[in-house]
């Protein structure tokens, strides 16, 4: 009995020195996506309506690092991460509380556009309303494969078709604040990393819900803003 006793005192205590890590965290469920083959960190940022420089601290990646396929990117700022600091709140004296979020990209800064103009001929047939997805621009009825134009200097930041609801999809990035986006179009003419003019002609205007036409949106700081209080009259 006496053995017994001592070999049950020795297993507990050999138990007590046992140290059990806690299970690793796995990038799952809820606040994180998986890269697809076609998707920028532009793409998705634009796809859940973020700011690419929030995306980019988020996952501590640099603006101009390429993504990959089966990485996985967090949709949530973490917990014990600073809050980014908006482009227009540094500009205008405000620093960031986190060290480094003014470094996060090594491309030089563009200066925001000074001129718009209309990315096709045509007139727009619904208005801007932030809260319906698919009004978070502006549709201009036109006639199919008529010209697609960059409304501003800028560079190609995307091109695909990775989007739902966006179907042939170019995003040009004219600033750190302006991003554009030309969607339903037939036919993309520019690879992603080409730098444009405003005028330059970008794509071929596509059908979509059986009637040609653009949709239109402009994204400041990822944020949809109303597009006619940007382009010129007509």
């Amino acid at each position: 009995m006496k053995a017994i006793v001592t070999v049950v005192v020795a297993l507990m205590l050999l138990a007590s020195c046992v140290v059990v890590n806690p299970p690793t965290r796995v990038a799952r469920g809820a606040g994180w996506y998986t890269v697809k083959q076609s998707d920028t960190l532009y793409s998705i940022a634009w796809r859940y309506g973020l700011d690419y420089h929030q995306l980019a601290q988020w996952n501590q990646i640099d603006i101009s690092t390429p993504i990959h396929p089966g990485q996985r990117l967090r949709l949530v700022r973490p917990a014990n991460q600073a809050v980014v600091v908006a482009p227009e709140e540094r500009e205008g004296g405000t620093e960031s509380s986190s060290a480094g979020a003014s470094n996060l990209s090594s491309e030089p800064e563009v200066r925001d556009p000074n001129r718009w103009i209309w990315p096709t001929a045509g007139k727009p047939i619904n208005t801007f309303l932030a809260s319906r997805l698919d009004r978070r621009g502006i549709d201009i009825a036109g006639k199919l494969g008529q010209p697609v134009r960059a409304v501003a200097d800028g560079k190609v930041v995307y091109s695909g078709n990775g989007l739902a609801g966006y179907g042939n999809l170019i995003i040009i990035k004219h600033s750190e604040k302006y991003l554009s986006a030309y969607a339903y179009c037939r036919k993309r003419l520019v690879q992603e990393g080409a730098a444009v003019k405003a005028g330059n002609i970008v794509a071929e205007m596509g059908r979509w819900d059986n009637m040609a036409k653009l949709h239109f949106e402009i994204r400041r700081n990822g944020k949809p803003v109303d597009p006619m209080k940007y382009l010129p009259d007509q």
